[in-house]
């Protein structure tokens, strides 16, 4: 029994270190955003032909290096391609168009080819389409358990329902918060995952409970029986 309380103590004590941990480095640094949601830099060009991907990017690690770059073919005939990423000098720009024009024969100029800038993205911009249908997902799933399980008391199974979701959203965060996994197209499936995870972990705590409390009913009955 002591054992089990100290293992209880301790996973209580790791989880809340995670979470503060995870609040200290949104605090400090943020989350980390993918780059199609930071504050970017971008240019288009016309190259009057097919490419591939992969020619284009062996030229943006020679001119870019480490910073993250993301291409994309760009008009219906796909003879032009977007490449964006988290800023672009003027040296940058001109190492680009150079290798560009000697790849593809191109005459493409320093001076005509413009630099835009894109604004990052919030992420309650990101979560916002999903809100509506993962609160209707969450109330239906109280409503359910609040009846299979009425006998362990409504407010009880509520309560710690609504509270070991929350946590787990909070814990996963942290984490991501802590190992910079970049917020983007991913993260919307490890929340749903996490969601799915949780609601496993709760129905069979839940299912767990309700044995037990039928056991002592039937206990109960037996010893009335009895007397």
């Amino acid at each position: 029994m002591k054992q089990f309380i100290k293992s209880k103590q301790l996973k209580i004590i790791l989880i809340a270190l995670v979470i503060i941990a995870g609040i200290v480095m949104i605090a400090v640094k943020g989350f980390n955003f993918d780059l199609k949601y930071q504050d970017t830099q971008r240019v288009e060009l016309y190259l009057k032909t097919e490419f591939n991907i992969s020619d284009i990017r062996q030229i943006t690690d020679e001119v870019f290096g480490i910073q993250k770059v993301m291409i994309q073919k760009v008009e219906v005939f796909e003879d032009s391609v977007s490449i964006t990423t988290t800023s672009i000098s003027d040296e940058q720009k001109s190492n680009l168009i150079t290798k560009i024009n000697e790849k593809y024969g191109t005459e493409l100029t320093a001076e005509d080819t413009v630099v835009e800038d894109i604004g990052h993205t919030r992420g309650r911009d990101i979560i916002k389409p999903y809100i509506i249908p993962f609160v209707i997902a969450v109330i239906v799933v109280l409503i359910y358990l609040g009846i299979r399980y009425h006998k362990l008391s409504i407010a009880k199974v509520l309560a710690k329902s609504i509270g070991i979701m929350a946590l787990a959203q909070i814990l996963l965060f942290s984490v991501i918060a802590i190992t910079r996994i970049p917020i983007g197209r991913l993260t919307i499936p490890m929340v749903i995952l996490v969601y799915l995870l949780t609601l496993f972990g709760i129905t069979n705590m839940f299912e767990k409970d309700l044995a037990k409390k039928k056991l002592e009913e039937n206990k109960d009955k037996s010893k009335n029986k009895n007397k």
